[in-house]
This record gives structure tokens, C-alpha cells and sequence, in this order.
């Protein structure tokens, strides 16, 4: 079985991230959404919110699980069994951070290898971070975000 990881903060999941998540189930077997638990980073919604945001919004699609975790990436994949990594890319500036991880993911174990999809045009532009912008003033963010989650950003505002 091939196990692919995909890995991210995901707060909160766009269109854009799965869009490579429905193009990356074709790839592996077992996709495995990993949602990074990163203290340094100051989250909207916590790991244990952004899984279950991913839950919703991967609902129905076959061969894909959530998880969160901390640590290293490559760690993640040997616990998981992958040896696929997968990434996107929405333009040629993510290129070579995501490169360099690449490479270093693959000196840290040479069993696991980065694939990476450029993002359909249709979100190259869109990041989390513009839809946490929008939702914070009230925006309409219902084309960005799956219509399973619009209701829990908006929330998550309204709450702070």
C-alpha cells in the first residue's frame, strides 16, 4: 500500500488545499492529511479544531485520514508507514523554500520522497491567510472555504 502524507497548518483548509488533496488521492492509497501542531505559530483554530475541520471538509472522500502531529515531518511518515510527501505549489516563489525542505526531508530519510502539484489556477492565490483576513472583517468567504466549515470561521470570530 502507498501512503502518501500531505502535510500543513490548514487554518483553516481552503478550496485551494483540497483541490490537492482530491488530485493527490489519485497518487497513493492511503492519504494521510497531517495537520502540523506548531507552537511558534500563532493558530486560529487549534490542532484538535483544524482536524476536525479537515474531517468535515474531506468527508465522502475516499482513502484520506486526518491527523495532527508534532515534531519532524519525516518522523510522521515512518510512524505512518509513507514514503510520498506530498506539496503544493501556488507559485514559483514556493518553489525553492519547498525545494530546500525537499532535499533535507530526503537526507533525513532517504525512504521518503516529495512530490510536488502545482495548485489548479483557479487558488493560486489563495493561502489561509487571506481567508482569516476576510472572515475577520465579516467578509464573504464562501468561495474560498468548504461550505461544511464557513459557519465555524465566522464563529471562531464572533467568540474572540
Amino acid at each position: 500500500m502507498r501512503i502518501g502524507i500531505y502535510p500543513g497548518s490548514f487554518d483553516p483548509v481552503t478550496l485551494g488545499h483540497l483541490d490537492i488533496i482530491m488530485r493527490a488521492t489519485r497518487l497513493v492509497d492511503l492519504l494521510v492529511i497531517g495537520v502540523l501542531k506548531n507552537s511558534s505559530k500563532k493558530a486560529l483554530f487549534s490542532a484538535q479544531e483544524r482536524v476536525e475541520l479537515l474531517e468535515r471538509a474531506t468527508k465522502g472522500i475516499s482513502g484520506v485520514t486526518v491527523e495532527s502531529y508534532d515534531g519532524l515531518l519525516v518522523e510522521f511518515a515512518r510512524e505512518r508507514g509513507a514514503s510520498v510527501l506530498v506539496r503544493g505549489l501556488r507559485a514559483v516563489t514556493d518553489f525553492e523554500y519547498e525545494l530546500q525542505l525537499a532535499q533535507t526531508n530526503h537526507k533525513l530519510n532517504p525512504f521518503v520522497d516529495t512530490v510536488f502539484l502545482t495548485t489548479s489556477v483557479d487558488y493560486a492565490y489563495l493561502s489561509s491567510s487571506i481567508v482569516r483576513e476576510i472572515a475577520s472583517y465579516g467578509g464573504d468567504i464562501s468561495q474560498f472555504v468548504p461550505a461544511a466549515i464557513i459557519d465555524t470561521i465566522y464563529e471562531k470570530y464572533q467568540n474572540r
